[in-house]
């Protein structure tokens, strides 16, 4: 999963040609953004073309205020012009691939 940095995802999210996307947001000593990482790796080596990047968010203060993050980890599901989607509840890599699966269809 590539990790970008806040203006490599601003550009991402404000190039509408590039389609849905999503992208996880954790912090490096974070337990459940570890088990979550986990989970979303075994959904990438099921589905290889998922779009899914993510993102250090103590190095997005701009995006941080903007999305109104309340805690992490969360998924962003962004889509060119609609309303983001954010997940803050992981509770299974069958329930996260069933959520994500959509990004694959586009």
């Amino acid at each position: 999963m590539q990790e970008l940095t806040q203006q490599e995802l601003i550009d991402r999210v404000n190039h509408e040609e590039e389609g849905p996307f999503a992208v996880f947001l954790f912090t490096p000593f974070c337990g459940t953004c570890q088990i979550t990482e986990r989970m979303l790796e075994i959904i990438r080596t099921m589905q290889p073309d998922l779009p899914l990047v993510k993102s250090n968010i103590n190095f997005l203060p701009q995006l941080s205020r903007e999305w109104q993050i309340t805690s992490v980890p969360c998924i962003v599901m962004v889509e060119a012009g609609k309303e983001k989607t954010f997940m803050y509840r992981m509770q299974s890599v069958d329930e996260l691939y069933r959520r994500l699966l959509p990004l694959i269809n586009n």
